[in-house]
């Protein structure tokens, strides 16, 4: 059975429970920092309930493959967003005078160009069993392989901002 009209209603409930998994988390981060640990628990709560949501849409949607076929996948979006999307997105800002956009923008760009790069070693030594950590930047989402930098070379943020990814997940 393959229905347009609901493929097109599992991708647009995924799309929406993906968004709001992220703005919730993004509304559980600003309460704990009001002082509302409680409210904050809620909104994680909710966020993972409708992570819920989001991935038995996804699975209805057939868009996961094997590991190998994820992989590339994954390299292939990053590539694209990093190109098309983030070029485009920078160009606008730039139009527009808005400095505080182009660098987010540029930042996340550049980010996505090495999410894909990431990718792509994954892919090409996926048999090896290579155990890897990885270090996050806290301000624009750089990620680092087995070191933590001394400082980002996408925005420029001390090691002191990175967090290892493996001990953040725990």
């Amino acid at each position: 059975m393959n229905n347009k009209k609901i493929d097109e209603a599992l991708k647009e409930a995924y799309e929406g429970e993906a968004k709001a998994v992220l703005k919730l988390k993004v509304y559980a981060a600003k309460a704990d920092t009001e002082g509302y640990p409680e409210i904050a628990k809620l909104f994680r709560v909710v966020a993972a309930s409708e992570a819920v949501h989001g991935t038995r849409a996804l699975m209805l949607l057939r868009e996961s493959g094997t590991t190998e076929e994820n992989l590339a996948a994954g390299f292939e979006s990053e590539e694209k967003v990093a190109r098309v999307s983030y070029e485009r997105f920078i160009q606008e800002a730039l139009e527009d005078g808005n400095r505080t956009a182009e660098l987010l923008f540029t930042q996340s760009r550049d980010v996505e160009e090495t999410h894909a790069r990431l990718y792509k070693k994954a892919l090409d030594s996926m048999v090896s069993g290579r155990e890897t950590s990885y270090f996050i930047c806290e301000v624009c989402g750089y990620v680092s392989e087995d070191v933590s930098p001394e400082t980002c070379p996408v925005c420029g943020a001390k090691r002191e901002r990175f967090y290892d990814f493996d001990n953040f997940c725990r």
